[in-house]
This record gives structure tokens, C-alpha cells and sequence, in this order.
């Protein structure tokens, strides 16, 4: 299982494009596989990734999540092989259909038919990263074109999934998939399961499977759950998310955060390695006796 870190996530590692490229170099240099950033209200997660890329040498690069409204896919995948350009071939994309009260209450944009969405979307997208070109018309998108993106590789594409809808479209179309907020139980029980089946149907290779959750390396570890209850609040009240706590027996994020010293840390890191998880995207907190220094020493000793 590769180890990497979420930046942007938590607050502390929402940093401006100076500090992402110092920290990006930071993490580059104590070995972590994989950088990931969101793409939320703040920089744009493509964009960002491409700066940092263009600085950095050997880690990979990748959104965990580019919202698809209001991207047209050929328009995303512009964008995006440019960026695996400006990373040499170290971009990762990862995409979801982000959620109703954003894309409807924010954007004005329509949320109907969400799955439908994402397949006509894929059906677009995945092609065009594969430096193919598209003539696909559907109920939502349609799209007639190729880019002209030579010596460009093509661009690994994970789905933000946790439905069976979702999942199944990931394993067909998408090289794996990216979650946030999903428990060790439910990625055992359900991810797997159900996106490791639909890659076997489409003949693919056995899906990536991209785990993101917050961890605090601390000794009290009430103060630190206190912290995350209300700093990460929101994610207890998203419906999908809220469908994904339900399912792994949980209040919230707080409860389904990995917290504690290290031996406690060390011990869920190794669960997620035993029911499937092929990266583990570290969103790291601290709080009171925790810092950040500290939490990447630990993590960065788990290295492969």
C-alpha cells in the first residue's frame, strides 16, 4: 500500500501556491509516493498539481476531487494533459459529481440523473486521456473531437465512488476510484467488492483504491476527536457520505478517524492494507500535543 498526504483538505495543510510547492517538496523529499489535492472552494486542484508537478521530480500528483459540473468533459481533458505535461507523466485525475446542494443550490446547474451524468462523462473522458479521439452523443453530453496533445501519457482517472451505480461505473470505465470519509468495514465489505467485479467484467486490471481519511497522532485522543467533530463537521451531514458512516456503524468523522499514538495509528493503517486499500491519502490534523513535523516522521517510517 502506497502512503501519501492530502493537502488542502484540513486546515492544516491549506496552504497558497508557495507553500504548496514547499510542502510538496517537503513531502517529495521524505519519500511519500503520492501528493493529492481538492478541489473545493479554494485553488483549482488541476491547476495546482501542474505547478507543483513542474517543480517536483518523482512524487505523483493528483486531485482527490475535481468536481465534472461544470466541466465540459473535452474541456477537463484539455486541462488535464496539460498538467500530466507539466508533471512528466506524474498526473493522477481524480473526478466526482461533488454534490446537490452545490452544483444546484451554488451553481444553479441541474443534478438530475447523476449517474447518467458520470457515464456519459466517462464515455467522453476516458478516451480523450488515452489520446483517442470521441463521437459520442448522449442524453446529457455529447462530444465530436480529438486533442492534439503529443508525447503527452495517458492520465490514470480514479471516480470518487461509494454506490453501486458509481462503483460500477469506475470499474468499467476508470482506472479505480478515490473515497473520503469510508471506513475500513465498507471499503472491505462494498468498494471492493463491487468496483474489483465490474473491472473483472470490462477485462481490466484490479482496480486502484485511493483511501483518504483524517489522522491525528496524539495522546488525547478525546480532544483530538472534539477537534475533528467540529472541524469536519459537514462531511456527517453530505448525504453520501452520511450513507458511507452509516454503513461503517459510525456517528461521524470524528469516530472514523484514525487517532492515537502510534502503536494505534500503525495497527488501523495496517487494517486498510488487509481489506484492499492500494493508497492510503493521509489527511493529517493536529491538535494540542500534535504537530505536523511529527505526524509525517511517523507516517514516512511506514513507508514501503
Amino acid at each position: 500500500m502506497r502512503i501519501g498526504i492530502f493537502a488542502g483538505a484540513t486546515a492544516e495543510t491549506s496552504f497558497g501556491l508557495t507553500g504548496l510547492v514547499a510542502f510538496a517538496l517537503d513531502v517529495e523529499a521524505r519519500g511519500f509516493d503520492t501528493l493529492w489535492l481538492p478541489n473545493i472552494f479554494g485553488m483549482d486542484g488541476i491547476g495546482a498539481c501542474a505547478i507543483a508537478g513542474w517543480e517536483t521530480q518523482r512524487i505523483e500528483l493528483g486531485t482527490a476531487v475535481t468536481p465534472t459540473y461544470p466541466r465540459h468533459p473535452a474541456a477537463l481533458a484539455q486541462q488535464v494533459m496539460t498538467t500530466q505535461l507539466a508533471c512528466d507523466g506524474r498526473f493522477a485525475l481524480g473526478i466526482g459529481l461533488s454534490h446537490q446542494v452545490v452544483i444546484e443550490g451554488m451553481y444553479g446547474l441541474s443534478y438530475d440523473k447523476p449517474a447518467r451524468h458520470m457515464s456519459e462523462y466517462l464515455q467522453i473522458l476516458t478516451p480523450l486521456l488515452h489520446g483517442k479521439g470521441v463521437q459520442f452523443e448522449g442524453e446529457q453530453l455529447t462530444a465530436k473531437l480529438a486533442l492534439e496533445t503529443p508525447d503527452t501519457d495517458a492520465v490514470p482517472l480514479l471516480v470518487a465512488a461509494l454506490g453501486p451505480a458509481m462503483l460500477k461505473l469506475a470499474g468499467t470505465w476508470a482506472d479505480g476510484t478515490s473515497t473520503w470519509m469510508t471506513g475500513p468495514n465498507t471499503i472491505e465489505d462494498h468498494i471492493v467488492p463491487i468496483i474489483s467485479a465490474a473491472a473483472t467484467e470490462a477485462g481490466k486490471p484490479a482496480p486502484r483504491i485511493v483511501c483518504g481519511l483524517p489522522i491525528c497522532l496524539t495522546d488525547d485522543v478525546d480532544a483530538a476527536r472534539e477537534h475533528i467533530g467540529k472541524s469536519l463537521e459537514i462531511y456527517g451531514m453530505l448525504p453520501s457520505y452520511r450513507a458511507m458512516l452509516d454503513r461503517e456503524g459510525v456517528s461521524g468523522p470524528a469516530e472514523l478517524s484514525i487517532v492515537g499514538n502510534e502503536t494505534t495509528l500503525r495497527a488501523e493503517i495496517a487494517r486498510l492494507r488487509d481489506v484492499g486499500v492500494t493508497d492510503f491519502n493521509a489527511a493529517v490534523i493536529t491538535v494540542g500535543d500534535s504537530k505536523m513535523a511529527t505526524t509525517l516522521d511517523f507516517l514516512q517510517s511506514e513507508l514501503a
